[in-house]
């Protein structure tokens, strides 16, 4: 509902003529390049499946890939319905085809998974402060405070106040916070079963892999508009990411999605029209793709496993 509502609060400070050539970009888009996406888009979920192997064979399971394939694209259309519902949704149903399989095994492995995932964002983001330092640094200066010492102060007074959070928080006895420190803890010991797996070198290469799909699948739609297919890479990721924030902020990206990456392609010259034609026909295709993979996924897991039985 949010989303909704921020979409329609962007779109309502269009003109008739503005959307109507949001429209007229999104009809003479060239569709191919929405073809390759889709493609590498589908690519990427399957390289996610076997990935998960790696780190359920730590654990000394050996599942199916095809129900590895079919219930990583159930949890994506899961993930549409209720907010990180997939991952719960994923362990769940490979424990119920894969009897073998403990469902909180399954869930820790995800959560490991995730990790490695967040640290690859992390690493788009400070490429992108990287190569756009002056860019974001002149967007942010005019909500920095204007004296450098008081900046400093600021900053050191936030450092201390993490500490003694962190200081308080190792003795806390207050049942969020002891939640919070399980949580974090499964996060550490997710990361460091990545460490210390026996393929721990082709399960990084598999997410190198997956990530420059989605960015390739991003960037691919960016030709398929005569305003933006001359974007460099800088424009390229500082819009990737700012897409990828809203996946996060918004179940799915809804409504978020687009207003985000019009916004991010407008500090490099491109029209709010045109951005907002992009991030429309962006979001809609690769969405749609995670629906249809995800029904087809849905109706072939019962077929599939009760042909094994």
């Amino acid at each position: 509902m949010i989303g909704a509502a921020i979409l329609y609060y962007y779109l309502s400070g269009f003109t008739d003529q503005q959307l109507l050539e949001i429209w007229n970009s999104i009809k003479h888009a060239d569709y191919k390049w929405l073809v390759l996406s889709l493609i590498l888009g589908l690519l990427s979920h399957i390289i996610r499946a076997y990935r998960w192997n790696y780190l359920l064979e730590t654990l000394d399971y050996h599942p199916r890939k095809v129900n590895l394939v079919l219930t990583v694209g159930l949890s994506y259309l899961l993930n549409l319905v209720v907010p990180r519902a997939g991952e719960i949704g994923r362990a769940a149903t490979l424990a119920k085809y894969e009897k073998d399989i403990r469902f909180d095994k399954a869930f820790g492995t995800i959560v490991a998974e995730r990790m490695a995932d967040l640290f690859f964002l992390a690493l788009f983001m400070l490429t992108a402060l990287f190569l756009q330092f002056d860019l974001i640094y002149e967007l942010l200066a005019p909500k920095l405070p204007k004296s450098p010492l008081l900046l400093t102060l600021e900053i050191l007074g936030f450092i201390l106040l993490l500490i003694g959070f962190l200081k308080w928080a190792q003795h806390a006895k207050n049942p969020l916070i002891l939640k919070i420190k399980s949580f974090i803890n499964g996060l550490l010991q997710g990361m460091n079963s990545i460490l210390a797996m026996p393929h721990k070198w082709w399960f990084i290469l598999q997410t190198v892999i997956i990530w420059f799909l989605y960015l390739a699948m991003f960037w691919v739609v960016l030709w398929a508009f005569p305003e933006t297919e001359n974007l460099g890479i800088d424009a390229v990721l500082v819009a990737f990411i700012a897409g990828s924030i809203a996946m996060v902020i918004s179940n799915g990206g809804f409504g978020v999605y687009p207003v985000f990456v019009a916004e991010a392609l407008l500090l490099y010259g491109i029209s709010k029209e045109a951005g907002m034609a992009f991030g429309l026909l962006m979001w809609t295709t690769q969405t749609l793709l995670v629906i249809l993979f995800g029904l087809i996924c849905m109706i072939l897991l019962p077929v599939y496993n009760k042909n094994l039985r």
